[in-house]
């Protein structure tokens, strides 16, 4: 039994989550490696304290303090529910610490509750891009239907980055992308479930975008990404894994699964170019796909030329 519970010991410090046990009074009998390494505090500062007597400070996200009142460890101890927020608790330098937390109740045998267990982790990155996607929007840089750029914030970019390419010979690639037949679906099921398709079809391209990479929402049902470093010989890759990510994606109504598929034209930027000539170079790309049956990618490979994979 010691050896195992070693083992379990071992196992939870080796996570990079913070993780904590408290019992029914919200007593601390547990801290691992990660929770002492997010917060600052050692296991010795932290075992045998209430987590009420306010040792991390936890606070909402408008600065109210949580260790007296809507406690989600307390909350769980009481109802054996599942919690999952965002907080700021206090690191030991003094800073306030965003978090994200989730908590889960602990029961015996008989299926009583015995304490609650939290898991934490960092959250200062993802809070720094929300805090610059709220700016961005203040800015009117983000399309308020699928939040991702707008075709404004697109050409500015598209404008950095030829700059860029003139000054550093910094290379980048566009893919311009299209819905196929997207009227089709506005017709059969309405603009609200086009709306829900149009987001899905951003969330599953910015999901597989690199932290560097630029997508933006060009108008109606199309969409532009923008990829630093991307060369041609990498190019056709890239805009192909697009085009399979969207085509095995799915929209779920209560009535029906909407599958999409996109068609991709796609270029990298060379010196003279400007966004404009740029972006009409991509688009005449993704109509020879459209006219190749849709749901295809189709690159330049040098200037005049182009090829599908």
């Amino acid at each position: 039994m010691e050896s195992s519970d070693r083992f379990f010991k071992t196992l939870i410090d080796n996570v990079h989550e913070g993780i904590y046990f408290v019992d029914p009074t919200r007593t601390i009998q547990y801290w691992n490696a990660g929770a002492q390494a997010i917060t600052g505090y050692d296991s010795e500062e932290v075992i045998g304290k209430c987590c009420a007597e306010d040792i991390l400070v936890h606070v909402d996200e408008k600065g109210v303090s949580l260790c007296k009142e809507k406690c989600p460890l307390a909350e769980t101890i009481q109802d054996g529910q599942t919690r999952e927020t965002n907080i700021y608790l206090h690191h030991k330098a003094g800073h306030r610490l965003p978090v994200h937390v989730s908590v889960a109740a602990v029961r015996d045998n008989e299926g009583q509750v015995v304490g609650a267990l939290e898991a934490f982790y960092d959250n200062s990155s993802m809070m720094a891009a929300l805090q610059e996607i709220e700016q961005l929007r203040a800015l009117s840089l983000i399309c308020p239907l699928t939040g991702v750029g707008n075709r404004r914030y697109a050409e500015s970019t598209l404008a950095q980055r030829l700059a860029e390419l003139e000054r550093n010979a910094s290379p980048f690639a566009v893919a311009f992308m299209d819905i196929d037949r997207f009227k089709v679906v506005n017709d059969t099921y309405g603009h609200v479930v086009g709306d829900s398709v149009l987001r899905m079809v951003s969330r599953t391209l910015a999901n597989t975008m690199r932290s560097y990479d630029f997508l933006g929402r060009w108008g109606g049902e199309e969409f532009v990404a923008i990829l630093p470093y991307v060369k041609p010989d990498g190019l056709e890759g890239v805009a192909d894994r697009f085009r399979a990510l969207v085509e095995t994606s799915s929209e779920n109504t209560n009535e029906h699964r909407i599958c999409v598929t996109i068609s991709i034209g796609a270029c990298v930027a060379r010196s003279g170019d400007t966004a404009q000539s740029l972006v009409e170079r991509a688009d005449r790309l993704m109509y020879q796909s459209k006219e190749r049956g849709r749901n295809c990618v189709t690159v330049e490979r040098e200037a005049g030329a182009s090829a599908a994979p």
